[in-house]
């Protein structure tokens, strides 16, 4: 379709039914007004970060909003503009603790975290937050039954909170910027599963989420973990969607139904004629338009794959607080970058 942008000129534009907002930075943490002025303008752009090319995406066919978030704490003020405007949304709030490694040095501390978890929670419902455990990371001091410990603490203080849990396994080797990234930082030690530790550390979960009763996933994970009862990932999800929003008439024509085959779950993915294209093979995500931006993220997690350094992601973020502090929302977060 055809919008017209800040200048005034006409530009080819896609328009979504799902937005996701974002892989690839937080948001609601460090970006929630521009995001609220872009909804409001009816469009924003995305650049490709390896050849800087702009795509510009409308908001016109919107019907899904999935925010993701590790400190969402400063968009609750956005969420009855939200409502008002009537489109779906629900978050994937990012929840570890890796506070005696440092990998994430510029959140808020755990029990903040929590707090928030549980009042989005009751301000949205507890369908609509899924607590993400992401990366799983094994360290020379931080072994399968160390990581559990952790995962059980914040699971029992979420359990009556959140219906659904997604995990995901480190991989170091497969991105050479978390390589680079963690050498910078002189993050030693951390390392990947072995496929034993997986299963002992699946093991261990099964037997927590009977008492949570949470349904969980693995996301993007190409290994079987059903015999543990976890299914296959699908962090941007027709399930979810089909359950907290059955009286939005648009979404669900969109969405359709599942394959028979596919309800059940286990090594089947639900929705899958609704893959997303531009997800890794054994990512069960369907089809959004993600509008996030690398190198963008102040949150400075030492594993991130998404940040090229910290000193580019500080200057963009020093340039777009003194745009926004001057009203000026550019068309995609990217755009405050010019200059540097």
């Amino acid at each position: 379709m055809q919008i017209l942008d800040d200048g005034g000129i006409s530009r080819d534009a896609t328009a979504p039914v799902i937005i996701s907002a974002s892989r690839s930075t937080d948001i609601p943490a460090f970006f929630g007004d521009w995001f609220m002025h872009r909804l409001d303008r009816g469009y924003a752009a995305w650049e490709n970060p390896w050849n800087r090319q702009k795509y510009y995406v409308s908001f016109a066919r919107t019907r899904a909003l999935a925010f993701w978030s590790k400190n969402p704490a400063p968009f609750l003020k956005f969420l009855p503009l939200l409502d008002e405007k009537k489109i779906p949304y629900y978050f994937l709030l990012t929840l570890n603790d890796y506070v005696d490694e440092g990998l994430e040095p510029r959140i808020p501390d755990l029990s903040n975290r929590v707090e928030t978890f549980i009042a989005l929670s009751k301000i949205v419902g507890e369908g609509r937050v899924v607590w993400r455990f992401d990366p799983l990371i094994l360290a020379d001091t931080l072994s399968v039954d160390d990581l559990l410990s952790r995962v059980e603490r914040i699971g029992s203080l979420l359990r009556h909170h959140t219906r659904r849990m997604v995990i995901s396994f480190i991989d170091i080797a497969k991105y050479s910027r978390v390589c680079r990234n963690l050498r910078n930082e002189r993050v030693t030690g951390i390392r990947e599963f072995t496929r034993d530790e997986m299963h002992e550390f699946c093991s261990g979960l099964q037997g927590m989420s009977a008492d949570w009763d949470l349904s969980i996933s693995a996301c993007g994970e190409a290994e079987d973990l059903s015999e543990f009862g976890i299914r296959r990932g699908q962090c941007i999800s027709g399930e979810l969607l089909k359950e907290e929003f059955p009286d939005d008439r648009m979404l669900m024509e969109f969405l359709g139904e599942p394959a028979p085959a596919d309800r059940a779950g286990g090594k089947n993915v639900p929705f899958r004629h609704l893959k997303d294209p531009g997800q890794r093979g054994p990512c069960g995500c369907i089809a959004s338009k993600d509008i996030g931006q690398y190198s963008t993220c102040m949150h400075l997690c030492r594993y991130c794959y998404a940040n090229a350094g910290a000193h580019e992601v500080e200057e963009h973020y020093r340039a777009y607080l003194e745009q926004a502090g001057r009203g000026v929302f550019p068309e995609s977060i990217a755009g405050t970058r010019e200059g540097i």
